[in-house]
């Protein structure tokens, strides 16, 4: 039985130009599970200075308009043999609306075309699916540049440097979901751990050279990476334990690969207590691909 049941797309219905209908509609059909596209309509900017009844005319009109255009897409999709539902509805507070489709759906994936904002506003403000990948209670699968909508090479990002049971936990649910994934879309699969071992993590060990306790730990790093893909089954030529900062290792590999997803987990224990949901959130705007979060 498939992983996926039922899917929920959130769609920004301005946004026509979007492949995230596509890549949902593929998931669905490679999955055999129902599809639910919701399109939020956000505020029109300068509607309130207009009069009450014109408002009302220009809400009226941009609502049908947006139902017609979504019904289109939704009977090209059953003639496809999907069974996808829709909704066209204002939003407020796009955000938390968004959260509180899943929460009352409770769908086994939310699907959304990742939203790229500058650095400069996300200096002062919480991007929009960062906030998603933090409060969303199911997976998240962001939508990016793949031109391919099944994917054919997965990605699972894995983290190794630390032993606690937390850590072992989310590896096992994010090999779990990229092996479904994978396995369902007919993909090759790859196990990634990117190994940054800086002079910080070190710090506190006595009176070895770093260079000593680099090597002792990359080589420590390394076994409990073999160790990890061997019990998962995967093959020596789909491993890949590469040196270097996790953005830069990960956004490299999708380049160089031609990844169409990678599968990482939202927030992760690294070391001395790093997030890995940072490198998650910060990964969006560096790949060329998919960034499923679990």
């Amino acid at each position: 039985m498939s992983q996926y049941q039922r899917l929920l797309l959130m769609i920004n219905p301005a946004l026509r130009h979007s492949s995230a209908i596509n890549h949902a509609a593929a998931l669905a059909r490679a999955s055999g599970a129902s599809l639910h596209i919701a399109a939020l309509i956000p505020p029109i900017k300068g509607l309130s200075m207009l009069e009450a009844g014109n408002q009302g005319k220009i809400r009226k009109h941009s609502l049908q308009a947006n139902r017609n255009w979504l019904q289109v897409q939704v009977e090209n999709l059953r003639g496809r043999g999907i069974e996808v539902t829709m909704e066209v509805a204002w939003a407020d507070d796009m955000k938390q609306d968004i959260i509180d489709h899943v929460t009352q759906m409770q769908p086994d994936l939310l699907i959304k075309q990742i939203q790229r904002e500058s650095a400069l506003k996300r200096a002062f403000f919480t991007a929009f699916d960062w906030y998603l990948l933090r409060h969303c209670p199911v997976p998240v699968y962001l939508v990016g540049g793949s031109s391919f909508l099944r994917p054919r090479k997965v990605v699972a990002a894995v983290e190794v440097s630390d032993i606690e049971s937390a850590d072992n936990e989310l590896n096992d649910l994010i090999i779990k979901q990229a092996r479904s994934l994978a396995m369902q879309c007919n993909a090759e699969l790859h196990l990634l751990y990117a190994c940054d071992i800086s002079a910080a993590y070190l710090a506190d060990f006595g009176s070895f050279t770093l260079a000593e306790l680099t090597k002792s730990l990359r080589t420590d790093l390394e076994k409990s990476f073999l160790r990890l893909a061997g019990q998962c089954g995967v093959p020596s030529d789909l491993r890949h334990f590469i040196e270097g900062h996790p953005v830069r290792v990960l956004s490299e590999f999708a380049h160089e690969h031609h990844v169409d997803v990678i599968v990482m987990g939202k927030v992760q224990s690294r070391g001395v207590g790093k997030l890995l949901g940072s490198t998650t959130e910060h990964i969006l705007y560096q790949v060329p691909c998919c960034v499923l979060a679990v």
